[in-house]
C-alpha cells in the first residue's frame, strides 16, 4: 500500500529524488565517458601486435586483479547471491565482450554496434512486459532518437551487409547488454540489504576473466608488446600506460559508475545515456587517434544526446518507472542452463 506523506515530507523527498536522480545521471555520463575511451586505449596495442581478444582479457583480468580485496572483503556475497554473481560475469562482463568482438569477425563494426546499441529498446521491453512496470512515453522517445543516432554516428549505411550469424551474433551482444542493465539493479530497493555493488562487480570481473580465459586462450600472447612502445596517431606511448588506461578507466571506473547510476536511476534510463558511450568513442578517436569526423556523425551525436535528455526526463515525476513500484518482484534467477 502506498504511504501517504505531509506536504513538506513530500517536498524533501522531491529534493532528495531530484539530487539523487542529478548524481545518478552525472555517473550514467561518467561511465559512458569511461567506457568509450576504451576502444581508442586498445587500438594501438591491436595495431603493435596483440589479438584483440587478448586485449579484452587483459582488460578484464587486470580489473578483475585490481578488484579482488573487495571480493574478499565481500565473500558473503557468494553465499548470499551466487547467481547475480554468476549473472553479471557471464552476460554483463564475458558474454558482451565475446558476443561483441565474435560479431565484427563477420559484419562491419558499426553494424555490430548498432546491434549492440539495441539494448535500451530491448530493456524497455524487458521492463513493461517481464517485470510489468509502466514505461513512460518519453523513455520510448528517447530510446528511439538515440539509437537513430547511434546509426548516423557508426555509419551504419557506409558498410552495410547481411551475414545472419553475425547479425545473431550482435544482438547477442545486445542481450547481454540488456542483462548488464537488469542486474545492475537487483537490490536497489532494498536498503541496507542490497547486495553491494563493488562486490558484485569485483565477482562479476572474476566469473568474466574466468570464461574469457578459456575463450581467449592468452598463453599464446605477445607478452613483449606491452614492455615497448607503441603510436598512437604516431607519438609513441608506453603500451603499459594504455593498458593501465584500459584496466583502471575504461573498466573499473566504468562498471562502477555504471552500476551505481543504473541504481539511481532505472534500467532503461541508464540504457539510454549508454548510447553516449558511441559518440564518445568516435570523438576521442577523432581527437586522439586522428580518424576523421564526419557531418553526419556529428549529427548523430546531437541526436543521441537529445535522446539521452528526453529519457532521463522519463523519470521525473513517475517514481513507479524509476523505483519499480510496490510488490515488483526484483530477483532475476539466472539459470545453469545460460
Amino acid at each position: 500500500m502506498p504511504v501517504h506523506t505531509s506536504q513538506g515530507s513530500q517536498g524533501h523527498q522531491g529534493s532528495q529524488g531530484y539530487q539523487g536522480r542529478g548524481v545518478g545521471l552525472g555517473l550514467a555520463l561518467g561511465s559512458a565517458v569511461a567506457f568509450g575511451g576504451s576502444g581508442t586505449a586498445a587500438k594501438p596495442l591491436i595495431e603493435a601486435g596483440l589479438d584483440p581478444l587478448h586485449v579484452v582479457w587483459l582488460r578484464v583480468a587486470g580489473a578483475a586483479l585490481v578488484m579482488l580485496p573487495l571480493a574478499v572483503r565481500h565473500r558473503e556475497l557468494v553465499r548470499r547471491r551466487p547467481a547475480l554473481l554468476a549473472g553479471f560475469g557471464l552476460l554483463a562482463v564475458a558474454g558482451v565482450q565475446a558476443f561483441y568482438f565474435a560479431s565484427i569477425a563477420r559484419i562491419p563494426v558499426g553494424v555490430a554496434l548498432l546491434v549492440e546499441y539495441l539494448a535500451p529498446a530491448l530493456v524497455l521491453g524487458w521492463v513493461r512486459f517481464v517485470q510489468r512496470r509502466p514505461v513512460t512515453r518519453a523513455a520510448a522517445v528517447g530510446v528511439v532518437l538515440a539509437v537513430g543516432g547511434l546509426a548516423c554516428v557508426v555509419e551504419v549505411w557506409s558498410g552495410l551487409s547481411f551475414d545472419a550469424l553475425g547479425l545473431l551474433l550482435a544482438l547477442g551482444a545486445a542481450c547481454c547488454q540488456v542483462g548488464y542493465f537488469v542486474l545492475s539493479d537487483q537490490g536497489s530497493e532494498a536498503g541496507e540489504a542490497a547486495p553491494d555493488p563493488l562486490g558484485v562487480i569485483a565477482y562479476g570481473l572474476l566469473v568474466g576473466a574466468a570464461v574469457l580465459t578459456v575463450v581467449a586462450r592468452p598463453w599464446g600472447m605477445e607478452w613483449a608488446v606491452l614492455g615497448g612502445t607503441v603510436r598512437m596517431d604516431g607519438a609513441p606511448v608506453a603500451a603499459w600506460l594504455l593498458l593501465a588506461w584500459v584496466v583502471l578507466i575504461a573498466t573499473v571506473l566504468a562498471y562502477v559508475t555504471g552500476v551505481v547510476a543504473v541504481r539511481r536511476l532505472s534500467p532503461q534510463v541508464a540504457g539510454v545515456v549508454a548510447c553516449l558511450e558511441a559518440v564518445v568513442a568516435t570523438v576521442l578517436a577523432w581527437v586522439l587517434l586522428g580518424e576523421s569526423l564526419s557531418a553526419p556523425q556529428v549529427v548523430g551525436g546531437v541526436v543521441v544526446l537529445v535522446g539521452a535528455v528526453v529519457a532521463q526526463r522519463s523519470g521525473e515525476g513517475a517514481g513507479v518507472v524509476a523505483s519499480g513500484g510496490d510488490g515488483v518482484e526484483r530477483e532475476l534467477v539466472v539459470r545453469d542452463s545460460r
